[in-house]
């Protein structure tokens, strides 16, 4: 009776258990790269789906748009992704070639057709739609009664706006918004077996379009996108071809309206900038337990959401139902966008996609920028992607570098063993756990800060990344970076012309840090220098300022139409040039920049080395006659040499290494022509396919570089002081 009534108390444990465990809502995770307005309407969008039932949680992390595809590519097949997240459809082919996705099936009656066609890909579809995202014609009602219905009345309009003012602006040199001329010539982007249409015929003559634009001023020169906002919102500009995101960049003054693009007068078609797809996708880490997850994603997509991210977010949603509502519907600036989606071509959402951005940057910089026929511009996009599409080194076996590996493992035991016998035997072991003791902190730390990652970057160097999977290749990273496969020994992107480009790089930025340095440490120790605590303040502010900002402001001095310096030059007379269109002058740019960010270090090593220098030695050199230059010589400079031999060893390798300068200043510009071994690492990783394993080879190398120079800067540095 006892047993019977204790199973029966179990019994309903477990039941009330088993209730307690059901009435518990499942939680999903959705990840989003939302701002603004558009955060706002989601989170009122999941109060909604709350508020109807209690089954399901959403809880919505925002994470930066820069870094979120990145993170979903390496997050979700490690488990720690995401169940829902919220992204153009771009990324697609990529993420379900990796089975990072799940596929739905679901009506799409609901939808417009236009958002649907993207996210299919190889006939399953991949995500529902939220909301598309075109460029429109963005025009000032002030300035343009009714904007152009074709491109020959766009053309029209050059030089009837008065000095200073232009027709129209946008990004020229960004393949994303010439894409409205490119389509709109008629011109193919990716082929069915993955070719690039750049040197097509459509292509040749959208590149004419874009050039005639500028040249006749119907576009600025080397437009970027707060340039565009700020001529816009001056009213310098008539009209902006851009995207809904740029609506919340206008001045609440300006009176706007939105249109369709032109028809490109050439060929009857309509311009058709890209169409983005902005769709929620079910993470595959979540395919165990999917039906949460599809009804929350339902619900995202759903009229009722859409409504809210309409109104609220101001976007032009993909739900049909949706913009039956007056609010919607009524609204000019999304009653325009939704205008332009029956002439849009969707982004290709296979993986090649990702790959053409750059050579597409390098035909437009070419053509708009270095004034190159457009031909030529398009052969040297053509072979920039034939040389970032070269295949990966083959897979290699993993057992030989294992045995070499342990064998290397089994020699350092070996020596290490053989060190603590020695201490053993000398009768040291009190005082080696003592010493060792008090380093112990310092070893740990720098262990896990530098070496672990050097390890893991050296690993990854022996691997292929390729859409979320790892190949191993062994050393066919370093073989394919030192044999330059893909391009020529001296071209851009091979690493013997960005190890060139670095040695001049550093070289020349050293040579000035010092000269300079030195100069003005000369003139504040004068004793007669007045206000000299004012100079030596001023003179290092270059250096206090974080050096991207310093690199951003020195970008903007050299634009060509609107930078300080061409300015200065046209006052007098001068034309000044293109500073990004030819390896001097964008070089040039470069070194100015870091020129200014160096030299107050070299000029506080200085002051402090010739502050320390007896003043009776001058005295004694004055009394035997010596001049100027005799003192410098024979004084100055040896006493200064213990100072500056180190200080120029380390600016030798932070000049090396210098990224922000590069990257920032020209960009690389022109043709990755100025980029370094560093800047050329960082795209390899980030910008070309996200090819780590390639750009973790470079890595190792440029760090076998910097340890062959410190062992040659030693033995310098040994030489200086034994002559002396």
């Amino acid at each position: 009776m006892h047993a019977e009534s204790s199973f029966a108390a179990a019994c309903s444990c477990l039941v009330a258990l088993g209730t307690v465990a059901h009435a518990e809502p499942t939680r999903l995770v959705a990840w989003h790269s939302y701002r603004g307005a558009e955060e706002k309407a989601l989170a009122q969008v999941a109060g909604a789906y709350h508020a109807r039932q209690d089954r399901i949680r959403l809880e919505l992390v925002g994470i930066p748009n820069d870094g979120l595809a990145a993170k979903i590519t390496t997050a979700i097949p490690r488990g720690h992704g995401p169940d829902l997240f919220i992204f153009g459809h771009d990324r697609i082919g990529g993420w379900a070639e990796a089975g990072l996705l799940v596929p739905l099936e679901v009506p799409t009656d609901e939808w417009f057709p236009e958002t649907i066609a993207p996210l299919r890909y190889r006939g399953s579809l991949w995500g529902l739609p939220l909301a598309w995202k075109s460029v429109a014609l963005i025009y000032n009602r002030d300035l343009v009664a009714s904007p152009p219905r074709t491109t020959d009345e766009l053309l029209a309009l050059a030089g009837t706006l008065g000095p200073g003012r232009y027709p129209l602006v946008y990004e020229t040199a960004n393949f994303y918004y010439h894409a409205a001329w490119y389509f709109g010539f008629g011109a193919k982007l990716l082929g069915d077996d993955g070719s690039v249409g750049f040197d097509g015929p459509g292509s040749i003559a959208s590149l004419a379009f874009a050039r005639d634009l500028q040249a006749r001023g119907v576009v600025p020169e080397e437009m970027s996108g707060a340039l565009v906002a700020n001529l816009f919102n001056q009213g310098k500009a008539a009209m902006a071809l851009n995207g809904p995101w740029f609506v919340g960049e206008i001045a609440p003054t300006v009176r706007f309206g939105v249109a369709p693009l032109p028809i490109v007068s050439v060929t009857g078609r309509p311009a058709s900038p890209f169409l983005s797809a902005e769709a929620v996708f079910v993470a595959e880490r979540r395919a165990g337990e999917p039906g949460a997850a599809l009804e929350a994603a339902r619900f995202l997509a759903g009229s009722e959401s859409a409504l809210i991210r309409g109104v609220v977010g101001r976007q032009a949603v993909a739900s049909r139902a949706a913009w039956d509502d007056p609010r919607l519907i009524g609204d000019p600036v999304l009653a325009g966008f939704r205008a332009q989606l029956a002439a849009t071509t969707p982004m290709d959402n296979r993986p090649r996609m990702q790959m053409i951005w750059e050579p597409a940057l390098v035909m437009l910089k070419k053509v708009l920028r270095a004034g190159e026929a457009a031909e030529a511009a398009a052969r040297a996009a053509m072979h920039r992607f034939g040389a970032i599409t070269r295949p990966a080194p083959p897979e290699a076996s993993l057992t030989a570098y294992l045995m070499l590996g342990g064998a290397i493992l089994l020699a350092l035991l070996v020596q290490l063993g053989r060190a603590l016998l020695g201490v053993l035997r000398r009768g040291e072991a009190v005082a080696a756990r003592q010493g060792w003791t008090w380093i112990a902190p310092a070893m740990v730390s720098t262990g896990i800060l530098i070496l672990f990652p050097f390890l893991v970057g050296l690993v990854l160097s022996l691997f292929s990344h390729q859409q979320g999977t790892w190949t191993f290749v062994g050393l066919g990273n370093f073989a394919d970076i030192l044999s330059a496969k893909g391009y020529g020994f001296l071209a851009p992107l091979s690493f013997y012309y960005a190890l060139l480009v670095t040695i001049g790089w550093t070289a020349v930025n050293v040579a000035l840090h010092v000269v300079i340095g030195l100069c003005l440490a000369l003139l504040l120790d004068r004793p007669t220098l007045r206000l000299r605590p004012v100079y030596r303040v001023l003179l290092v502010i270059p250096w206090a300022v974080p050096n991207y900002i310093t690199a951003l402001i020195w970008k903007t001095l050299f634009h060509k139409q609107y930078g300080a310096i061409n300015q200065l030059l046209d006052a007098v007379g001068l034309d000044g040039p293109s500073w990004f269109s030819s390896f001097p002058t964008a070089f040039f740019a470069n070194v100015c920049t870091n020129a200014w960010l160096g030299f107050p270090f070299m000029m506080v090593v200085c002051l402090g080395a010739l502050q320390s220098i007896p003043r009776d030695l001058y005295e004694a050199a004055d009394v035997d006659g010596a001049s100027r230059w005799d003192r410098f010589r024979h004084i100055t400079l040896p006493l200064l040499r213990p100072a500056l031999i180190p200080a120029v060893l380390l600016g030798v390798v932070w000049t090396f290494n210098q990224f922000n300068v590069v990257y920032l200043v020209s960009g690389g510009e022109p043709d990755n022509s100025t980029d370094i071994l560093i800047s050329e690492a960082y795209r390899w990783a980030f910008g070309r396919q996200e090819q780590y394993g390639y750009a973790a080879a470079y890595g190792a190398l440029i760090f076998a570089l910097l340890v062959g120079w410190s062992f040659l800067s030693q033995r310098l540095a040994r030489h200086a002081e034994e002559a002396a």
